[in-house]
């Protein structure tokens, strides 16, 4: 892909002075690293719908399902502001293409998860989520969020990262004349991708696909995404990967001598076992298919779904 992928971020962590306080959270790995390969939509929910920089610290009280934003000294009440604004940001941001979005952790406005709700007690209930944010995922249930704290997890990183980079994928799929074939072709390139997250997932879109010449396109396609979206979600684990990677060994039984079977099962083994990140079995396996040029390898975006330079492999 050459073109750069659009995803929505909180302002502050990109080093912009918006938060209440009038300060940041600038976040290297979001603007350095990841930074070179994505063009950043920056939102910030509390500047933009007018409440100011500095502004008075705000906090979320009452039902969790559905809380007040209240000023934490004079309790003033923003929650009917905010949400107006959200909604009409949301609708803003569908012209956006986004294929991602990285919360503020923590933010009464944009936090994704177990933010702070306080009881009619004062005490707190880490378990809400942020007005925008809430407001965000609701009104885009398929494209992949974080926080930028979770990011800081190699497994989260990395499932984000590789969602981000498939939905660019998909996106570009949509963007030329919508046919089976394309859609086979895509199935077909990110198979093994998609079993390392849901074997169940990748049944039923192979199902899908299998029965798309009796399916309106539109349909056909709308049901794929949603499927593809849902399987992303699922993390991947040791085994999911353990399991494709020695599915992909088996492409190779009538190429491999007998020392290197036994050096392609020992990385696996190691890796299996936690030794060796996940990296060193790939690097393996993609040698294999440079030297016997095995073509449906080759195509599979298991074997590269985002820039080496990113490293995400080297820590899982």
């Amino acid at each position: 892909m050459t073109e750069r992928i659009r995803i929505g971020v909180s302002t502050c962590l990109l080093g912009e002075n918006v938060r209440f306080d009038g300060g940041h959270k600038h976040d290297r790995f979001i603007t350095d690293t990841l930074g070179q390969y994505v063009e950043f939509v920056p939102v910030c929910p509390e500047a933009e719908c007018g409440l100011g920089i500095p502004r008075e610290a705000m906090r979320l009280l009452g039902e969790i399902e559905c809380p007040r934003l209240v000023t934490v000294r004079t309790h003033v009440d923003h929650t009917d502001r905010m949400l107006a604004w959200a909604g009409k940001r949301v609708r803003e941001l569908e012209g956006e293409e986004l294929c991602g979005f990285i919360f503020k952790s923590d933010s009464p406005s944009s936090g994704m998860e177990r933010v702070k709700v306080y009881n009619e007690k004062g005490m707190p209930e880490k378990k809400g989520v942020g007005l925008f944010a809430r407001a965000f995922m609701e009104h885009f249930p398929l494209i992949p969020v974080e926080e930028e704290g979770r990011l800081h997890d190699p497994r989260l990183r990395e499932n984000f990262i590789e969602s981000i980079f498939t939905l660019k994928r998909w996106r570009g799929l949509l963007g030329a004349k919508r046919g089976l074939g394309g859609l086979v072709d895509f199935h077909t390139r990110n198979k093994l991708l998609v079993l390392t997250h849901s074997e169940k997932h990748e049944r039923m879109m192979g199902k899908l696909v299998a029965a798309g010449k009796t399916i309106p396109t539109h349909s056909l396609y709308e049901q794929y995404e949603a499927l593809l979206m849902e399987a992303l979600k699922l993390r991947t684990t040791v085994k999911k990967n353990a399991n494709v990677l020695y599915h992909l060994m088996g492409y190779f039984k009538k190429d491999l001598s007998a020392d290197e079977k036994q050096e392609l099962l020992e990385v696996l083994g190691q890796y299996r076992a936690g030794h060796i990140p996940l990296i060193v079995p790939v690097t393996l396996i993609n040698h294999y298919v440079r030297k016997y040029r095995q073509p449906y390898l080759a195509k599979q975006t298991y074997l590269n779904p985002h820039p080496i330079d990113l490293q995400l492999r080297n820590h899982v």
